[in-house]
């Protein structure tokens, strides 16, 4: 099996060495960008299995790269911020982003958030493709689509959806989503989840389901019927 390859963005060439240094040690393959349009320009035309994104890069900030680059990829991104600013973690959520670590950063704990984020996002054998409704969900392709057409999803959403679509009947409590799609113990706030539910019940109602996910009031959420 190759070993995983991390795309780093970073405009602080100590912080890149750092990184490339702590990944080489966990088993990772790494390249390395040092601005914003460098770093879409190698997402975009490379293969990787995550993305390390700096927000306050030159010539393009990290936000900016993460929703260019979600126009046409999906691959995990985990932000590092110097700002440790709830908005800026939400937005970065909002645009696409699956985790973040704050600087000053141990290495060890963000390749400890890599390996989780990996593992998370890797297939897991035996999952059937679910319908429901105009919904077809196929978690192990990391393929969603709506009355036949393709919805791009992110490894979180996609989280977020396959949890409810393997029992679309049952109503999930909103701390069982967090631990099931967060990891245990994560630092997770609601506003977090509520960014992520934000943007994927978007994506679903622009491609015409706006009734695939219900919240009931004080207990959790369910899939809707799906119908269009």
């Amino acid at each position: 099996m190759s070993a995983a390859k991390i795309l780093i963005v970073d405009d602080d060439p100590q912080i890149r060495e750092v990184l490339q240094i702590a990944l080489k040690q966990s088993g990772f393959e790494s390249e390395v960008a040092g601005d914003g349009a460098e770093g879409l320009a190698k997402a975009q035309n490379g293969r990787f299995d995550l993305i390390i994104l700096d927000i306050g890069l030159p010539t393009m900030d990290g936000l900016d790269v993460c929703k260019a680059l979600r126009q046409t990829r999906d691959v995990p991104v985990l932000f590092l911020t110097a700002r440790d600013d709830e908005i800026d973690r939400i937005l970065g959520f909002e645009l696409g982003g699956d985790d973040y670590v704050t600087k000053p950063f141990s290495p060890r704990e963000l390749t400890g958030r890599i390996k989780a984020i990996l593992k998370r996002v890797a297939p897991a054998p035996g999952r059937a493709a679910k319908v429901r409704g105009v919904l077809e969900l196929d978690a192990d392709q990391h393929v969603c689509r709506i009355a036949g057409q393709d919805v791009t999803l992110t490894a979180r959403e996609m989280d977020v959806l396959s949890l409810l679509m393997e029992r679309p009947e049952t109503v999930v409590p909103r701390p069982a989503v967090v631990d099931q799609v967060y990891g245990v113990g994560m630092p997770v706030s609601d506003r977090t989840l509520d960014s992520h539910l934000r943007n994927l019940r978007a994506k679903l109602r622009q491609a015409g389901c706006a009734d695939a996910i219900e919240t009931v009031h004080g207990i959790g959420l369910r899939m809707g019927p799906c119908q269009g």
